[in-house]
This record gives C-alpha cells, structure tokens and sequence, in this order.
C-alpha cells in the first residue's frame, strides 16, 4: 500500500499568489517557507516573537504540516527589518515588497506541488502509469482527509447545532493548542462555553465549520458518481443560503441532511455570527493537465502537478494509484 508524507521533503506545496506587490502600502509582505507546522501554528509562533496580534498577519490558505510549503502572507505593523531578524526554527520570511491589502483567504489561484510516493506496489504503479498516459485528466475534487483531521467535521456539527458544550469537550480531547486558555476561561465561568470558544482564533472555528461542510459536499459527490458517473458540474456546499435547482442533487442532499438531522438555516449561527455559513457552490470535478513524473524508482515515484485553490493533492494521488 502506497504512503505519503513519510517526511517533509516528500510533500513540497509552492502557492501561487495573486497578490499584487508594489513599493508602498500599510502592509508588507513576505514569503514564508514552513517546515512541520501548518499556516495558523506557524503564524501564531510569527505574531509571538514581533510582539503583535496573530490578526495582523494575513494568508491565503491554510498548507500541511508534515511538508515543506511556502506562502505569501502580510504583515501589519511590523517592517522588513524587524521580520527577517526573526530565528524560528523551521520557518523562514523572505521580504516581497508592500501593498495597499492584507493577503486574505482565497488570495491564490492555486498550488504547484512535488510530491514522493513511496511503498508503491506493483499494481498500484501499473496504475498510476496508465493514468499519467492521459494528457488531460478528469479527478472527483472531493476535500481531502486533512480538512477534517482528528474530530473536526464532528465539532463542526455541534457548533451548528448550537451544542457548544459538546464542542468545547471534543476540541479539548483534541489536545488542542488553546486547551489551557480554554480550561481558564471555564474555570472562572463554568458553562460559559460561548466564551471559552472565544479563546479559540476565528479562522480555526470557521476551519471546524467548514470541515463539517466538506463532509456534507463528499457525501453528496459520493452518492451523485455513483447513480451519475463523472460529470463536470457543480455541487453545493450547504449552507443557510443553499438553493437547488437540479432534482437529483436535491433528492440526494435532503436525503443527507435529514440522515445527519440538521437544516439550511442551523448554518446561522447567532450566538457566533462570525461562524455563520451562507454556503456556495465546488465544481465536481479536477482537470489535471500538466502532470509529470521527476523521479521513479523500484517502489518510490515523484511527481509534479498544479492544482486550483481549494483542491487537495491527496486526493489527486489517491485517484491515480487506486480510483
């Protein structure tokens, strides 16, 4: 059976920024190249050492842990000279320039990635090199394992069900970064599970949202490929705004949400509006057209390939060496 990410030079994610660097601006921006922390943790260590709130860094999206990525991000408040003196391990800022506009979330048009495959069976080597036989191939763009690491899609639910209490209990069983500034708060005020949540960033909570979402979007996909095949059309991501206009993607999300006991509008979130999710729309699928292979040996392949913002690697491998 395959493996991945056995060490961070096996997964090399390059961002492909869209953001415009001039010579003047409020914010600077740097190039950030990670090893072993995902975006938030790296960004937290960052904010910590210049002495600044973790809101005045902004990036695009959030990129592997157990790899080795690099990623625009911008800084307010604090200048070149300032940042590069920084001496964190395993993260290094590289200055870009300056702007008029924090990076925000969806502020890429997409990744470059280089990725090793180790422990390739023969049949799954077979496979794979059938598959890179197509100069343009179509991949279901379901979200990847990572969306939804340990508990997420879970605390995601309980927070649009409003069981706030729960959802505290699952993120501190996660071990969760915050856990000591969550179990303060608590300590001071017992049920104030609203307010412990506020301990937690806002991009990581809308992160727990988002991952529940996800799972609802791949449910969907699953069931459509199975009765449809591969079509390239768009799929919904519920959210209290959600119209469907198309019958069967309708019969097959009402069949989700009362399975999973929820409704469009539990997405509103009045008590953390800030978590509030209209939802929107994915395309189903990936067409990947630039794939090439760096490196093969015995059980050990390398390859390179971009993708759109929002779609997973892993996801593309997993359909070359098994779909």
């Amino acid at each position: 059976m395959y493996k991945l990410k056995q060490s961070p030079e096996d997964f090399i994610v390059k961002e492909i920024s869209n953001i415009e660097v001039t010579g003047k601006g409020d914010y600077s921006y740097f190039l950030l190249k990670k090893k072993n922390y995902n975006t938030l943790r790296a960004i937290e260590n960052i904010a910590k050492s210049l002495k600044i709130p973790s809101k005045f860094i902004g990036f695009a999206g959030n990129k592997d842990k157990i790899a080795i990525t690099e990623q625009v991000i911008s800084i307010k408040a604090a200048g070149k000279e300032r940042t590069e003196r920084l001496q964190l391990k395993d993260l290094n800022l590289t200055f870009l320039g300056k702007g008029n506009k924090p990076v925000s979330l969806g502020d890429l048009t997409g990744n470059e990635f280089i990725i090793t495959v180790r422990n390739l069976t023969k049949k799954e080597t077979e496979n794979l090199q059938n598959k890179i036989k197509n100069k343009k191939l179509l991949i279901p763009n379901y979200f990847g394992e990572q969306r939804f690491s340990k508990n997420n899609k879970s605390i995601g639910k309980h927070l649009i069900k409003k069981d706030f209490s729960k959802a505290i209990e699952l993120i501190l069983k996660n071990n969760s970064d915050y856990n000591p500034e969550i179990n303060e708060h608590l300590s001071k005020a017992q049920n104030d599970f609203i307010g412990a949540l506020r301990n937690i960033p806002k991009k990581l909570l809308k992160l727990y949202v988002h991952s529940y979402q996800s799972y609802l979007w791949n449910q969907t996909v699953e069931e459509y490929i199975n009765k449809n095949g591969l079509k390239n059309i768009t799929i919904p991501i519920i959210g209290f705004g959600t119209e469907i206009y198309d019958k069967q993607i309708n019969e097959i999300i009402s069949k989700i949400i009362k399975k999973e006991n929820i409704d469009y509008r539990d997405f509103i979130i009045r008590e953390l509006p800030e978590l509030s999710a209209e939802g929107q729309e994915r395309n189903m699928l990936i067409e990947l057209t630039d794939l090439k292979i760096i490196s093969k040996e015995k059980d050990k392949i390398t390859l390179s390939f971009s993708l759109p913002k929002g779609c997973y690697a892993t996801i593309v491998i997993k359909f070359l060496i098994i779909l």
